[in-house]
């Protein structure tokens, strides 16, 4: 449903986004991270025909969004980030203005509109001004517009930005809803959302992607990522961590926390491989073979924000200790 062809947008010498590309097929709902300023916003509106790129393609199912725009917009709902909308209209003459610029009129214009209020929960400020709204009722009442066509794409620019955490779950539960018989994109700055929402993410950073994967893959990518996390009696955490670390499975142990009478301990994999569970069962046979109290063992998932943080911003990754020979 969309194709992105080394897509490439300079401002004067500045080159905001710099050779994207990616597709993203129907039942897909694809997460767009990076850090602010990485060219994420730049590059939707690329998708979206607001902006022209300096280089490159978008194609809208087999449309192209420069050269056959009204076919392939016809087939996008855009949410641009900010919520913008006319403030002197109320909410309800603000959908029916978006829904008659998608060719509605008459009864299906007012079906269009009731199915719209009813998914985004804005029955209670239909005839409120929009200047009148809070944060959050304002972007929902614009992410209204961008769905009033039931469009086959949609682009949304911080879906989420401005709601309340009951707002945020169900606008998350919307997408992936919606998501199973479209193709979204959708841009966040909060992780746990991809995991809520997403079946893909990409990561870009300085105006190219840097990664892509499904969450689980991405999580894969975490230093977490199978870990053992245990806790043991009695034993001083420096002799805990220096006999755990020696399982063939574990590239280094650590001491997370220690009080009097107990440590927790984490012990690293040693590679891919060890993620999957060997390295708790290798973890258990040592603390068993030295006989040591311990009442909680566990495999950590990695972390997305631990993942995001040491592909955008590598100097604060934990430096990794070296494998045992």
């Amino acid at each position: 449903m969309i194709k992105v062809n080394n897509l490439v947008k300079t401002f004067g010498a500045k080159r905001a986004v710099n050779g994207v590309s990616f597709t993203v097929e129907k039942g897909e709902v694809l997460g767009f991270l990076g850090p602010n300023g990485a060219g994420k916003s730049t590059t939707m509106r690329m998708i979206t025909g607001f902006i022209p790129p300096t280089e490159g393609t978008v194609t809208i199912n087999g449309h192209d969004i420069v050269n056959d725009p009204i076919a392939a917009k016809k087939l996008i709902g855009y949410l641009p980030e900010n919520a913008p909308a006319y403030t002197d209209m109320t909410v309800y003459s603000f959908l029916k203005f978006a829904a008659e610029l998608r060719g509605f009129t008459g009864d299906s214009a007012r079906k269009a509109i009731h199915k719209v209020v009813e998914m985004c929960f804005l029955e209670s400020v239909l005839h409120q001004s929009v200047d009148t709204l809070s944060k959050g009722y304002r972007h929902r009442t614009c992410f209204a517009q961008s769905i009033i066509h039931d469009p086959p794409v949609l682009i949304l620019d911080e879906p989420t930005d401005g709601l309340d955490p009951n707002q945020k779950h169900e606008v998350r539960g919307l997408i992936k809803r919606m998501g199973e018989t479209k193709a979204i994109v959708f841009s966040t700055h909060i992780l746990e959302e991809v995991e809520a929402a997403c079946s893909r993410a990409i990561i870009i950073d300085r105006g190219q992607i840097v990664a892509n994967g499904t969450p689980a893959e991405l999580k894969a990518r975490s230093e977490m990522a199978g870990a053992v996390t245990v806790r043991v009696h009695g034993v001083p955490g420096s002799q805990a961590s220096s006999v755990l670390g020696q399982a063939s499975l574990a590239r280094r142990a650590a001491v997370v926390k220690e009080e009097s009478g107990w440590a927790l301990l984490r012990v690293y994999p040693r590679d891919a491989a060890a993620k999957n569970g060997e390295l708790a069962r290798q973890v258990a046979e040592l603390l068993t073979g030295q006989h040591w109290a311990f009442d909680e063992l566990h495999t950590e998932e990695g972390r997305l924000d631990e993942v995001f943080r040491s592909i955008t911003m590598p100097d604060t990754a934990p430096e990794a200790a070296p494998a045992k020979a």
